[in-house]
């Protein structure tokens, strides 16, 4: 008797609690299965309910594929206010997780500020003398609180940063505006990647829209450079945007980390 491993939001939410002086519970959904495990790792505000992430979670039951997906502090379903996390919050969330949950050698999947977290993730672990299996990073949005945020802003917002601490910028993404606060942006400068090259210890694959408003293709090339030549992929698909979330999209992507869980 074949038995239908459940859908994507029927999944358990199991807990993982982070952080030492300030602990905070995390919300998980693993799909239980053959490894190594592929581990989807979010973009600023969104959640492992996401479109990407359920349809590559449904990829990994009919594969049986293992596969975490969780939520960062502030994010979904974990504990904490989005408006009081960091990139340092984030990364630490993320290697808890892949660390407990993931095994050896992880596929990491990273969506926009979950490329730059996969990225910082990947390196550490390298540094560490351990390799992930590989990275797919779709978008991925690294330093961009500097390059894409600090950078672009006029001087009104920096000042309004400067003076309040905190800035509510307008968003496609959510009816409410994005709380961007000074403290997001000055830690953000202690994760750099672009100025120097990047050893991920592993391979990686790229998927970028060239109509993206949000992370312009010309940052994916950027990016291209401080990577390895060895191993190293760039997709740019000219008709898409940031979401990369129609049905196409969402098969490059399944096909993408299928073929990097192939490899050896």
């Amino acid at each position: 008797m074949t038995t239908t491993p459940p859908s994507p939001d029927d999944l358990p939410v199991t807990h993982l609690t982070v952080g030492g002086e300030n602990p905070r519970r995390l919300a998980l959904r693993i799909r239980e299965g053959d490894g190594p495990a592929v581990v989807w790792l979010g973009g600023f505000r969104s959640d492992m309910r996401a479109t990407k992430a359920a349809a590559l979670d449904a990829w990994a039951a009919g594969a049986g594929r293992r596969m975490v997906r969780f939520d960062y502090s502030g994010h979904g379903e974990s504990e904490g206010r989005f408006e009081d996390g960091t990139i340092s919050d984030w990364l630490a969330d993320a290697e808890a997780v892949i660390a407990a949950h993931a095994g050896e050698r992880p596929i990491l999947v990273g969506s926009s500020m979950g490329g730059w977290v996969a990225c910082l993730a990947a390196r550490n672990r390298a540094r560490q003398g351990g390799r992930v299996g590989g990275l797919v990073l779709i978008a991925p949005a690294l330093d961009f609180t500097e390059e894409l945020m600090w950078a672009s802003f006029p001087p009104e917002i920096r000042k309004t940063l400067e003076r309040e601490g905190v800035w509510y910028r307008p968003t496609d993404y959510a009816p409410e505006p994005d709380p961007i606060r000074m403290a997001l942006i000055e830690d953000g400068r202690r994760h750099l990647l672009l100025g120097e090259a990047l050893e991920p210890g592993g391979p990686v694959h790229i998927l970028q829209g060239m109509r993206d408003p949000d992370v312009p293709y010309a940052h994916a090339l950027r990016i291209l450079e401080r990577l390895p030549a060895d191993d190293t992929r760039l997709t740019l698909i000219k008709d898409a945007d940031h979401r990369l979330s129609r049905p196409q999209d969402i098969a490059l992507l399944v096909r993408t980390v299928e073929a990097m869980a192939r490899e050896p």
